[in-house]
């Protein structure tokens, strides 16, 4: 199990179904790119990795946490969102630590498993 002082990052992935969500979506990352230092990364028009749905993803630095996800929680209309720590351990990461901002999904955590 990792200790606190291994989350590097944090991931905050929005989750949306259609070309509606996609811009809702854009809207969300922008402005939160406009108010914070994160990353935002491709805005995915089908499920990628372990996300059952389409998605984006915004990366941000572990001290950043206490500020982003709850402007993200007030900002996020509709939209559910995952956010999961960033450590070593990615089984661990898309388990044990993670928060759901609205409804939560089902993972497809095939590829984290270990041997």
């Amino acid at each position: 199990m990792p200790d606190v002082n291994q989350i590097r990052y944090y991931h905050a992935h929005l989750y949306y179904d259609d070309a509606s969500g996609l811009a809702q979506a854009q809207t969300l990352a922008d402005a939160c790119q406009a108010r914070f230092a994160v990353q935002v990364g491709r805005f995915h028009q089908q499920p990628v990795g372990p996300h059952p749905r389409w998605s984006c993803q915004l990366s941000f630095a572990a001290e950043d946490f206490g500020a982003i996800v709850p402007w993200l929680a007030i900002h996020r209309g509709d939209m559910d969102i995952f956010v999961h720590l960033g450590t070593d351990d990615d089984l661990f990461d898309h388990t044990q630590g993670v928060i759901w901002l609205g409804q939560s999904q089902t993972l497809n955590l095939d590829m984290f498993h270990r041997d």
